[in-house]
């Protein structure tokens, strides 16, 4: 029986700012599952892109796309796709306003069509991204990026009900189905894994993890953080560059 269950956010957080997890981070890790803890990944970014992090840190649960698509120690646990009706709606409003959409499943993604704003964002995550306008018609989605770099309004009012819009970065929105949000991936797993009454930590840095935060019992912040997920927090630890990930589980007893 785990004694507690810790759940890392990514970028700015149990990642560097190279994409790579420090070795403190990795020994923390390890230390964790000796003490009985299970960690688990909670990302905004999809399996497929993280694979290499949880080679290194031996993590096999993950909260991927912002909980649409979990699993728990290897094994497949639950996914909210988006219905192709809707995605071929935003599709369309999307080029009508000159937006870029980039359409996610735990396998892989494309592009409905290059920017400079799209070009930028996979030059940030060391990633190369190919155009298929047409990959949502024959592939099962679970998330979107919806790159538009003034502010979510315009989406927020005519896809109310259903679809979820997180400001992640400036020049993009991540999107998901209505309701989902980090937080239901983690009661998936703490739900299905029989998880509900041991102590939850959760570590993160950007406005996709508020709802994570006002989820679990202990939020942990980055030092390198948004100021509103500071105030969330319990504790802010060193930010993502020195050590905070082996901070704030030492400050919690939890290593």
């Amino acid at each position: 029986m785990y004694q507690a269950v810790v759940f890392f956010d990514l970028d700015g957080t149990l990642m560097q700012d190279d994409k790579t997890v420090a070795a403190s981070s990795v020994r923390a890790i390890q230390q964790l599952r000796a003490n009985h803890v299970l960690p688990v990944i909670a990302t905004g970014r999809n399996v497929f892109e993280v694979q290499d992090v949880m080679t290194t840190t031996g993590i096999d649960s993950i909260v991927s796309a912002n909980g649409s698509y979990v699993a728990y120690q290897g094994q497949f646990l639950s996914a909210h796709e988006l219905d192709k009706e809707l995605l071929t709606d935003i599709t369309h409003f999307a080029n009508r306003q000159q937006n870029a959409l980039a359409y996610y499943n735990n396998a892989g993604f494309a592009l409905s069509h290059r920017d400079a704003l799209t070009t930028s964002n996979y030059r940030a995550l060391r990633q190369t991204a190919r155009v298929a306008p047409h990959f949502y018609e024959h592939q099962h989605i679970n998330f979107l990026l919806t790159f538009d770099p003034l502010n979510a309004a315009q989406y927020r009012q005519r896809y109310r009900g259903r679809l979820h819009f997180v400001r992640n970065n400036p020049r993009a929105l991540d999107t998901m189905q209505w309701g989902v949000s980090k937080a239901v991936g983690i009661q998936d797993i703490l739900t299905k894994a029989h998880l509900t009454k041991v102590p939850t930590y959760a570590f993160g840095d950007q406005l996709n993890d508020i709802e994570m935060f006002r989820m679990i019992q202990t939020p942990i912040a980055m030092g390198n953080g948004h100021p509103q997920v500071k105030q969330l927090a319990r504790y802010v630890t060193a930010d993502n560059m020195h050590g905070g990930i082996a901070q704030g589980l030492q400050h919690f007893d939890l290593i």
